[in-house]
């Protein structure tokens, strides 16, 4: 099962008979692990990454550090649950350090993330603190190089 997931992190496009091949089973055996997986929300769903910078979509992308004061009974739950409702946010992760959750967003403008973060994300409840980043460029995501560079060529000077 382990190698079937791993074969489909890699690439959620492979077909069944190509996974099957891949990871030493039946056809039907791939479609049985593939569906009992995604009924217990094992595999949440399927997803391209797409190079945004090689297409006419306008749009920035922040993290953003978020400090939070924990509740008793629910730590930082409650708080998580509240920031992935918005459309804007991407993901939310607990993390150890000066901040206690990440958020990545989207949204077409600086303006826009600017006024997410103003009027949505600091006004929330128990959210003591932000730091906004802007992502400037996407070197690798998922495994994936976003733009391979051609080696360089070195200059030798001799004196």
């Amino acid at each position: 099962m382990l190698k079937l997931l791993q074969l489909l992190e890699e690439d959620c496009t492979l077909t069944d008979s190509q996974l099957a091949a891949m990871a030493d089973l039946s056809v039907e055996e791939v479609a049985q692990q593939r569906k009992a997986l995604e009924e217990d929300r094992v595999i949440l769903g399927y997803k391209a990454i797409v190079d945004w910078d090689r297409t006419q979509r306008e749009a920035v992308t922040a993290l953003i550090e978020v400090r939070v004061t924990p509740q008793r009974g629910e730590g930082f739950d409650r708080v998580a649950q509240r920031i992935y409702q918005y459309d804007e946010v991407e993901s939310v992760y607990l993390m150890s350090g000066a901040y206690d959750l990440t958020v990545i967003i989207s949204g077409r403008t600086l303006k826009e993330v600017a006024q997410f973060v103003g009027e949505k994300l600091a006004t929330i409840e128990d959210v003591t603190g932000t730091a906004t980043h802007f992502i400037l460029k996407k070197y690798k995501e998922k495994h994936l190089i976003f733009e391979r560079q051609e080696p360089q060529e070195r200059e030798l000077i001799f004196v």
